[in-house]
């Protein structure tokens, strides 16, 4: 299983809005990875948060 997710993902299984995890990203209370298409991938671990 793939421990990286899309922020889709994230957000259908947190019920947090994308553009909240774009804020909380900008604001340094998460972070993802850039997947070689500039997507973002959050680690799991994220959704304990």
């Amino acid at each position: 299983m793939d421990p990286m997710l899309t922020i889709t993902d994230v957000s259908r299984r947190s019920g947090v809005a994308s553009s909240a995890l774009r804020f909380y990203e900008e604001r340094g209370l998460i972070s993802s990875e850039r997947a070689g298409s500039e997507h973002r991938r959050y680690h799991r671990s994220v959704l304990r948060r």
